[in-house]
């Protein structure tokens, strides 16, 4: 895959402290890339480095081979961007505001306008005043501003805040199309790990300004490790079962059972022993960790080893 945002060893001080440290990493073409931490980790921060919001301290970031630090007009014409939230002028109808934000752009045609409209679904209402409009359709709005100019690359930062499930599905749906269908590159900052796991290909983790990882989502979830989950009875016996039998394997308490860490082959292996020692078996299914328990994994490893 082509590569479209590249970041060097990016480092941001503010007042003495390390905020960003020496990150480095790239997008590609085509691909929607997560960029997830705690808060306070430094993602929106990042985030206005990349577009030219903040300065940058040491390192650099290519934006289509310019560099922002020293060809900022060549690297953000290919940026479209929503940092935090899109701020529009109410008291104008959401066609007026494209019109406004065409006029800083070369080239953008009225046909041009009718095509972003139809993409986030706002025909119907682009009329209205902005004013009328819902949080869902101010960030549909917001998207279609930065889609006017055909930007290489889509900047998102917590694009589903305040929407509920229905705009959260409208734009993960329109992110997915976009990266697809345009070959754009999309970069989306999010707290929320469940639609990140919908949405992206790949993320990043930051924390405490330092990135951590940068995998394939699906690589990332499911690392080396098959869950199983044992509907038995009782609980507390089998998982002392489990750790006497298994010594290695990781096994916790559920909702329903336990839920064991072993490959396929040695399941039939603890249902044997389970049923020797008279332990009530229901069902057995194998099991996918999400995104949110790697996510909390990893950042609590990282966060016992910074404390040792």
């Amino acid at each position: 895959m082509e590569s479209i945002v590249e970041l060097k060893n990016v480092t941001k001080v503010i007042k003495g402290r390390t905020i960003i440290d020496d990150i480095s990493f790239q997008v590609n073409k085509g691909e929607v890339f997560g960029f997830l931490g705690p808060n306070g980790a430094g993602k929106t921060t990042t985030i206005r480095m990349i577009v030219g919001l903040m300065a940058i301290t040491s390192g650099d970031i290519a934006i289509g081979g310019s560099s922002i630090k020293t060809q900022f007009e060549d690297a953000v014409r290919h940026v479209g961007a929503i940092v935090e939230n899109p701020e529009m002028y109410k008291f104008l109808s959401g066609y007026q505001n494209l019109i406004h934000y065409a006029r800083m752009s070369k080239g953008i045609t009225k046909e041009k306008i009718a095509e972003v409209v139809e993409l986030v679904g706002l025909s119907d209402r682009i009329h209205d005043k902005v004013k009328t409009y819902s949080l869902g359709m101010r960030q549909r709005l917001g998207l279609a501003q930065c889609l006017l100019h055909d930007p290489e690359v889509l900047i998102l930062d917590e694009p589903t805040n305040g929407l509920d499930p229905a705009g959260i599905r409208e734009i993960r749906d329109y992110v997915r199309l976009l990266a697809r269908e345009k070959n754009m590159a999309v970069i989306v900052s999010s707290h929320l790990l469940s639609e990140m796991e919908m949405m992206c290909d790949r993320i990043g983790i930051i924390q405490n300004g330092q990135l951590i990882d940068v995998q394939q989502v699906k690589e990332f979830i499911q690392g080396n490790e098959t869950f199983h989950e044992l509907e038995v009875i009782p609980s507390e016996t089998a998982l002392s079962i489990v750790h006497a039998n298994f010594p290695d394997a990781e096994a916790n308490l559920s909702r329903n059972g336990i839920s064991v860490s072993l490959s396929k082959e040695d399941i039939p292996n603890l249902v044997k022993i389970l049923v020797q020692e008279e332990i009530k078996i229901f069902g057995i299914k194998e099991t996918a960790k999400t995104l949110e328990d790697r996510f909390l994994e990893v950042t609590k490893e990282k966060e016992a080893e910074a404390h040792v």
